[in-house]
């Protein structure tokens, strides 16, 4: 694949901030998300917005940040680093996500906002408090470039199970209804297909990204590292539908290249470019 343009040495590089939690087993979260980053050359920023006690087999607790310092983390890299563009993960109650969408109206409004809508870990373990979903609606939504959900989090958000492509797409357009400029409706776990579809949304039209699906029980992070190599891509003002082809492409890459480690499941990998 081809990879985003690397800053000459000495150069400052694009700047993503990622306002996400943190996970101990390093393998999603703000881990995956500062590891996709260096790797496409580009500096990590982050606001952390809780401390989770994870491993490969699950999440066993999380602790957040209050919404004050997640706040003063916006703020004092908008101010004086800044940044072009930014993602979030894991937000955990409706306070914060209040908190995030107030600090975004006051200090990055124009700045590309890419939300991964986190509600469960891959172990089903919840992530967010079942109230946060309407905050997530109402107050975040609409700040967003570009919503990232899986199918899960499509259900839990809309009310809808995608079982095929006419549904992925009612999925699409009530998403899309919920004010995000974009909407991406994952496919990873629409199985048994032979190839893995994600369909992007504008409210007028369609576009497909598809893919062979990787045969690995080691996908930890995929979406983190989706949505983080998306956000670089836009970070280098690639337009939303280029900025999706390639996040595709690099999750793809990342699967084939993921790992087993612990004793449940690996991480997708990005060292691949390494090789």
């Amino acid at each position: 694949m081809s990879f985003l343009p690397l800053p000459p040495p000495g150069e400052t590089p694009r700047r993503v901030l990622t306002i996400a939690g943190s996970d101990s087993g390093g393998g999603a979260g703000l881990q995956a998300d500062i590891r996709t980053c260096a790797l496409l050359g580009v500096h990590a920023l982050c606001a952390v917005t809780a401390v989770t006690v994870q491993n490969s087999v699950g999440v066993k607790g999380f602790h957040l940040v209050p919404e004050g310092v997640i706040t003063a983390q916006i703020e004092v890299v908008s101010h004086d680093i800044g940044f072009q563009a930014a993602k979030t993960g894991m937000l955990a109650s409706p306070e914060i996500i209040g908190a995030v969408a107030a600090a975004w109206r006051d200090h990055s409004p124009d700045v590309p906002l890419v939300v991964d809508p986190v509600c469960a870990s891959m172990h089903g373990d919840p992530l967010l408090e079942p109230s946060g979903l309407e905050t997530l609606r109402a107050e975040l939504f609409p700040l967003a470039t570009l919503v990232t959900p899986n199918l899960h989090e499509v259900r839990l958000l809309v009310d809808i199970d995608v079982v095929d492509a006419k549904s992925q797409r009612e999925a699409a357009r009530a998403l899309h209804a919920l004010g995000a400029q974009w909407v991406l409706v994952k496919g990873g776990h629409l199985r048994p297909s032979e190839s893995s579809t994600d369909l992007l949304f504008d409210g007028n039209d369609f576009h497909e990204f598809n893919s062979p699906r990787v045969d690995t029980s080691h996908d930890h992070g995929a979406g983190d590292t989706l949505s983080a190599a998306v956000a670089c891509a836009l970070a280098h003002d690639y337009p939303v539908p280029d900025a999706v082809a390639f996040g595709k492409q690099w999750v793809t890459e990342c699967l084939r290249a993921a790992y087993p480690l612990g004793h449940g499941h690996g991480p997708v990998s990005p060292l691949f470019r390494l090789s």
